[in-house]
Parts: structure tokens; C-alpha cells; sequence
């Protein structure tokens, strides 16, 4: 049946962007461990072999697809790989990312240009090949892996966060023709908190300390459950994950003006810690090519991560009680940046 949930079903053909490490690599797992057959699209060969034999042994079939999603054609190429090996395309999920910590002033424009391709055309050029294939079945999810930073804008990261901005209007703007069109097709965003994954030992940094996510810190699991969810739930337009995401998106809507002055206070201090960045950056090669290392889905912080998000099943059993929960985190969050500001 057109457009129906599939939360139950499995073997269905999952296709994977930025599958090589950290989310993407987190989410072919999950998907494998329900029997999918996994596509797995990224640049880096060690670490999409890794990934592939983590699918296998999750149970699931594994397709390993070398492509940079920036290239259009190339993109197109591997999605006909994909069902040429397995007939058809059930979900594709647009995960590949790259960034720069830096102002802005010291990101230059090549490097800006390439943080946009990779990160927000290579969204637009996995979901054209996605629907491609998807539109002649008239059945299909796709998937945007996004961030709060899709809605709020933080320091030392203008160009991603102009990418999930970017991402986050052109989502909108498919749903509303695929809601048209009547199509049977799907497509559903995924917000996402920040993450211990290995972006922050490989991406170009030119902070004065080493980069690490904003704290609460949740594991890319979490990520992965949430992004399995929305694909077999695809009429929700958008889901959050993480209580940091939920009361971030509300601040922003209540009192942009205060969060501003607030993340402006913070969020530098926020994204670094003690040491100097030695590790490679993956912003025109990936980081597992000249090093042969695999990097795997967890980064290196472990220690304070957590393995779930209470909020993640409020926002997947809405309704009178987590409208109540989700709206009072937002004022909380207000009053607390207030206060802070004033300080």
C-alpha cells in the first residue's frame, strides 16, 4: 500500500551516504540488524570495508558503492549500482557531511564552496537519484540527516551550518510537490544533537584547541535508532533527538535575539578542549585514505556520551504529553538563556 509505515518490515533496500564512519556507519548497522540489504556510499576504502563486514554481520547483505556525493553523475551511477545489484531502492538515507571550524573570515572560499557541495548539493544530489527511481515505483522514503544547527546557527561553523540551513528549505520544498503530487514517495528530516562520533578528530580545524561536540554528548547509536524510525514512519515531516535539540529548536523560536548573545557567550569555549588538532582533515580527501585507519562510528568520547534519549520517545509517541513536555522544555530553556545573558 502507497505511503504506508513499514516499522515491522524487514529486507527492504537501504541506501547509506557517508556510510564509512560515525552515523552513517552507526545506521547501516541498525539497518542490517533488521535484515535490509545496505548500500554503503562514502569515499574512504577502509573504513566502507570495515562498515560492510559490520553489516554482514548484523545480518544483513552489504553493497560497498566509492563515490563522492559531491559529483552528480556519480551519485546517479551508484544508485543504478545499487539496483542493478538489488531490483530497487526502498529508503536512502542523506547522511555524507563535511565542515571547517574556523570563523569565517579564516574559512577561504574554495574551502567554503567545497563544504557546501559535499554537504548540502550532495543531499540534492542523493535525493534526485533517489527519486529517480523511487517517483516509477511511486513508493519510497528518503531520509535528510540533519542537525539542530539545520535551524540555529552557532559560532566557528558558518558553513555547515549553512548547509543544514539550506537542507532544511529544500526538504520542505520537495515535501510540499510530493504532497502535491499525491506521490507514494516520502521524505522526512532527522534533527540531531551533538554527537560522539570521529568528525571532530578529521574535520579541517583551525580553532585554537582540539574540536569536540557541544555538550550533552549522546552516542551515534542514538542517532541511528532515530533515523531507522523515521524511515519506516515517514508521514512525520521532522523528528528531534535529544532533550539539547528539543529545548535549542524551542530557545530559538521564543527568544532568538537572547540565544544569539547566549551561544555567542559559550559556544566557542563550547567546541573545544586542551590540545592542538594533529589528526587529518577530510575535506578534499577522505581521512581514512593516506593513514589506512578506520575510524569506526564512535569518537573519542566515549566517557561522557549517552546511549539513549528519553526525548527521542517523546517525539516518537507525540501527542497531549510530549506537546506539554516539548513546550516547557522550550520555556525553560528561554528563562535559563535570560538569566544567563543578564549575567
Amino acid at each position: 500500500m502507497r505511503g504506508t509505515d513499514t516499522s515491522h518490515q524487514g529486507g527492504r533496500v537501504v541506501v547509506v551516504t557517508g556510510a564509512s564512519g560515525g552515523v552513517g556507519r552507526a545506521t547501516a548497522r541498525a539497518f542490517a540488524a533488521r535484515g535490509d540489504k545496505v548500500a554503503l556510499l562514502a569515499r574512504g576504502r577502509e573504513g566502507l570495508a570495515a562498515a560492510a563486514e559490520e553489516v554482514r554481520r548484523a545480518g544483513g547483505e552489504a553493497l560497498v558503492v566509492g563515490v563522492d556525493v559531491s559529483d552528480a553523475q556519480a551519485v546517479d551511477d551508484a544508485a543504478q549500482q545499487v539496483v542493478d545489484a538489488f531490483g530497487h531502492i526502498d529508503v536512502w538515507v542523506n547522511n555524507a557531511f563535511t565542515g571547517v571550524f574556523a570563523p569565517f573570515t579564516e574559512i577561504g572560499p574554495d574551502e567554503f564552496r567545497r563544504v557546501t557541495e559535499v554537504t548540502y548539493l550532495g543531499f540534492v544530489f542523493g535525493t534526485r537519484a533517489a527519486l529517480r527511481h523511487m517517483l516509477p515505483r511511486d513508493r519510497g522514503t528518503i531520509v535528510q540527516v540533519g542537525s539542530a544547527l539545520a535551524y540555529r546557527g552557532i559560532p566557528l561553523q558558518s558553513a555547515y551550518c549553512g548547509a543544514k540551513h539550506a537542507i532544511q528549505g529544500f526538504n520542505e520544498s520537495l515535501r510540499c510537490e510530493l504532497l502535491h503530487a499525491r506521490s507514494g514517495v516520502r521524505t522526512t528530516m532527522v534533527q540531531l544533537p551533538g554527537l560522539n562520533t570521529p568528525q571532530f578528530d578529521w574535520v579541517l580545524n583551525r580553532m585554537e584547541g582540539r574540536a569536540r561536540p557541544v555538550a550533552p554528548v549522546y552516542q551515534p547509536e542514538v542517532a541511528a535508532k532515530a533515523i531507522v524510525h523515521a524511515a519506516s514512519h515517514a508521514r512525520r515531516r521532522e523528528y528531534w533527538v535529544g532533550g539539547s535539540t528539543a529545548a535549542t529548536l524551542l530557545a530559538n523560536a521564543v527568544a532568538p535575539g537572547l540565544l544569539d548573545r547566549y551561544l555567542a557567550r559559550t559556544n566557542v569555549d563550547a567546541q573545544q578542549q586542551t590540545g592542538r588538532h594533529d589528526g587529518p582533515a577530510n575535506l578534499w580527501e577522505p581521512a581514512d585514505g593516506p593513514h589506512g585507519q578506520d575510524f569506526g562510528a564512535h569518537g573519542r568520547f566515549d566517557d561522557e556520551a549517552v546511549g539513549n534519549s528519553p526525548q527521542q520517545w517523546v517525539s516518537r509517541n507525540r501527542g497531549w504529553m510530549g506537546a506539554a513536555v516539548t513546550v516547557g522544555a522550550g520555556i525553560l530553556a528561554a528563562r535559563k538563556l535570560a538569566g544567563q545573558v543578564r549575567r
